[in-house]
Parts: structure tokens; C-alpha cells; sequence
């Protein structure tokens, strides 16, 4: 059995917006993707929380965590993440409380400590922009208190919330939130889909550090992970575009709906150093044929040797992006059968 065959896949979805559509239909077809990735026996179905981006209708998660959670029936769904620094814990709380009440055993809190956004946004969401995340542990704590058992003398408690217990995650791009899940003794997932560099050494300070707790014996890791999976490369290539187009325009600070893919990325219009950032953000994606995803694939497990998969798929075509996780479900199901 490979490792492929072994390792449970998720999906992380935004709720894209393309040029020329609508948010109602991102929020469809955010709804069609969870359903598919649920009968292709996904594990996870996550939403990011962001703000102040086009393109990109993910800002209410936990409302569209309910949606989701909803219109499915057994896969777990989740935030990946939401940004803790941008909510009072009270609240984040009694909105995954009522969700858990809802929903029981299929709820997951994955928590971020930054803005999720520009400074203007985190202006507007009342942030204090002279902290840089440095009261996160503080605020999990709180958070943990208030979804745990009831505190003799507590002054407040959240209902919903109390004794729910829902499962959090730490996210990250760097080392600090690797360092806190594993003071913690929490499950912890990394952003290699946008913010690679730091990968390896985050998985190795969360693995060295890892100090067993109520909620995990052992370290338990994720990676998210760029895929896109076609019939051909240049299949895959071309729908990869869009990808490379959204990645440009954020770095440009010109955020836009997703664009349509271009015939290939030599047709783009970008300078050397604007390529070279595009490619570093993409330096983990997994781009190609079914064999070809399934050696990338491999191979990304073989180094990191993560527990979880988080799958992200980004393509202007809706269905062209159902089939990549198809691809990927049959490929793992083959690895399990061989």
C-alpha cells in the first residue's frame, strides 16, 4: 500500500467568485463541490475566512459552515481557518456551539491569528493593528475554556458552547502557531498552498515540541496543497493559469474574481520578478496528469509525512475542478486496491 492509499484527503474551499458570475453562484457551487467531495469520501470540507478580496465570498464562515454542513450528510465541515485575532472567543464560541448542536460530531474549528485581509479590512473589523498576534495564545485559551466543561465561578459562559467540545486545529504559515499547537497538544495544519517556505520546519518544531494533551496523544498534521488534476499535462497546465493569474493580481494588490485560464503561463504579462514570487507561492502545487499527480503526490508525502491531505483546487471551471478531485479520490482508491 502506498502512502497515498493511507492518507485521508480534505478539501479547503474559498467560495471563488469568477469574472462574469455571481456570489450566489460561488455559494451553488461551493455546495455541489462539498456534496461531490462528500460521495468521493473526502474527510474534511473547510472554509477560509478572508475580507476585503473580489473574488472571494468566504468572509461569513461560519454562516456558510452551517450551509454547508446542511446540505450534506457525513462529511466534516469546518473553518480553515477562522482568524481569531478578528472575533471576541465569546462569540466564535456560541456561532460553532450552535453549529456542533446542529450538526453534532461533524464540526471542526480551525483558528489563524492573522487579519485574513488587508489593514484597511482589519480596520473595519476593529482590530488593535499595534498587536502583531502576539495575544493569540491568550485568546485560544479563552476560546478553549468557553467550549469546554463549565468553570465553577465562571462570570460568563457560552450558550451554545459549554461542554460541546469542538475539535480546534491550529493553522499556520510560519513557525509560531507549529510551536503553539504543540504547547497545546493540538492537531496543527500547515499553508503550503500560498506560503510554502516554511513548511519542513514548522512540521519539525511541531513534531519535536509536541507535548500530549485531553485532546491529542500524538502529533497529528495537515498540509494544504495546491492540486490541479486533468486528463493531460497541458490540460492541467492551462487550467493551472488561473491560478497563477489570482496569485499575480494579489501581489500586485490588485485582487480580482477568478480570470479565466490563458492558453499557457508564457502568455501571461508579468516581469521576471512578479514570475519568480508566483512561482515560489506555487512552489508545492501538484499539476498534471492523473499519473503525474499521483507521483507529485506521493512524493509530497514521502518528505513531509503529514497524517492529512487538504486539497485545493482553484480553476475557473466548475466542472473542470469536480473532476480534479475525482481524479484524485479514484487515484487514492487504485493505491488502496493495489
Amino acid at each position: 500500500m502506498t502512502s497515498l492509499s493511507q492518507t485521508p484527503l480534505s478539501v479547503l474551499d474559498l467560495a471563488h467568485v469568477r469574472q462574469g458570475g455571481t456570489i450566489a453562484e460561488a455559494f451553488i457551487g461551493m455546495v455541489e463541490l462539498a456534496r461531490h467531495a462528500e460521495r468521493l469520501g473526502y474527510k474534511r470540507f473547510w472554509l477560509a475566512e478572508h475580507h476585503n478580496i473580489p473574488g472571494v465570498a468566504s468572509a461569513a464562515t461560519a454562516v456558510l459552515i452551517g450551509h454547508v454542513a446542511g446540505a450534506t450528510q457525513t462529511i466534516r465541515v469546518g473553518s480553515g481557518g477562522i482568524m481569531l485575532p478578528n472575533h471576541a472567543p465569546l462569540v466564535i464560541a456560541e456561532q460553532f456551539g450552535t453549529l456542533e448542536a446542529l450538526y453534532p460530531g461533524r464540526i471542526d474549528l480551525g483558528l489563524g491569528r492573522a487579519p485574513g485581509g488587508d489593514q484597511a479590512a482589519a480596520r473595519a473589523l476593529r482590530r488593535d493593528l499595534a498587536r502583531q498576534g502576539e495575544d493569540f495564545p491568550a485568546l485560544v485559551e479563552e476560546l478553549r475554556g468557553y467550549l469546554g466543561p463549565k468553570q465553577p465561578g465562571a462570570l460568563v459562559t457560552a450558550y451554545p458552547g459549554v461542554g460541546s467540545n469542538v475539535p480546534i486545529w491550529l493553522l499556520g504559515s510560519s513557525l509560531f502557531s507549529a510551536a503553539l499547537a504543540a504547547e497545546l497538544g493540538l492537531p496543527f495544519a500547515f499553508a503550503a498552498h500560498f506560503q510554502p517556505d516554511y513548511l519542513m520546519a514548522a512540521l519539525d518544531v511541531y513534531r519535536r515540541s509536541f507535548r500530549p494533551s485531553d485532546a491529542l496523544e500524538r502529533p497529528y498534521s495537515m498540509a494544504g496543497v495546491p492540486v490541479i488534476a486533468a486528463e493531460t499535462d497541458e490540460e492541467a497546465r492551462m487550467l493551472a493559469t488561473t491560478a497563477q493569474q489570482l496569485f499575480l493580481n494579489l501581489i500586485r494588490n490588485r485582487p480580482q474574481p477568478l480570470p479565466p485560464p490563458v492558453e499557457s503561463a508564457d502568455g501571461l504579462d508579468w516581469n521576471d520578478l512578479e514570475r519568480i514570487t508566483v512561482e515560489a507561492k506555487m512552489r508545492r502545487a501538484v499539476i498534471g496528469s492523473r499519473e503525474h499527480v499521483r507521483q507529485g503526490l506521493e512524493l509530497f508525502l514521502e518528505e513531509t509525512q503529514v497524517d492529512e491531505l487538504m486539497i485545493v483546487t482553484t480553476t475557473y471551471d466548475h466542472e473542470a475542478r469536480l473532476r480534479s478531485y475525482e481524479i484524485v479520490a479514484e487515484m487514492a482508491l487504485e493505491a488502496h486496491s493495489a
